[in-house]
């Protein structure tokens, strides 16, 4: 099953409205990228944690909507 991440669910300065989708590996290497050059974030044991803890399964009405 694909996964998804979305920055909007972050508290994240200068409301980033990126959103990830695919294998799980994918969206979380593409986020902890994402999160380093966007946001600055580091710690990268701590960051994959969270990131994997947040994807979400992606159905037709996740991939379909808006927030």
């Amino acid at each position: 099953m694909r996964k998804y991440i979305d920055c909007r669910e972050f508290d994240s300065k200068g409301g980033c409205s990126l959103r990830i989708s695919g294998t799980e590996a994918e969206v979380v290497a593409a986020a902890m990228e994402h999160a380093v050059s966007a946001h600055g974030y580091r710690g990268w044991d701590e960051l994959r944690i969270v990131l994997r803890a947040a994807l979400k399964d992606e159905d037709r009405e996740s991939f379909f909507s808006e927030r």
